[in-house]
């Protein structure tokens, strides 16, 4: 009965014409694509502030999955970890990648053509490549020094 519920409170097209701030809990969550770009490590060069991501996952990535393996507790368990809210959405939107759904809608772009509310399928971005399902290596493996080491070039 919760997924039902849930699936109620999300309005039609609602990231076209409702504000971040108006959107209901499930509909904020809705715009995450599943990807699991936002789990990865990410490099902030302090002269440029360029953000360059890794493939290096945080510790709770379920790197199967793409799903942190404790979402409601990330914060406390991960100390760097950043809860996204439309309040806060400004200042961290430009760590998100560019196909991320929280930073397209506040840019005021269209989602991206693979995103589960356009295609209906909460799969879609395994299915289409876009996500990082299988393809990292956890935070614990790597020495912190090593990790300009495992930078991607063409994600940003």
């Amino acid at each position: 009965m919760k997924n039902l519920k849930a699936k109620q409170s999300i309005r039609p097209n609602f990231w076209k014409n409702i504000d971040m701030t108006e959107m209901t809990k499930p509909e904020w969550e809705a715009l995450c694509d599943g990807c699991g770009k936002c789990c990865l490590l990410k490099l902030e060069d302090e002269d440029t502030n360029e953000v360059k991501f890794t493939n290096i996952a945080c510790r709770l990535f379920d790197d199967n999955t793409c799903k942190c393996q404790n979402y409601a507790l990330r914060k406390q368990m991960v100390s760097g970890c950043v809860v996204l809210t439309p309040e806060n959405i400004e200042r961290i939107a430009h760590w998100m990648p560019n196909t991320c759904g929280y930073r397209r809608v506040f840019e005021g772009q269209s989602l991206m053509k693979w995103h589960p509310l356009i295609t209906g399928n909460p799969d879609s971005a395994h299915i289409t490549n876009n996500s990082f399902q299988n393809r990292t290596i956890p935070e614990y493996d790597v020495e912190e020094d090593d990790f300009e080491n495992y930078i991607i070039e063409d994600l940003a």
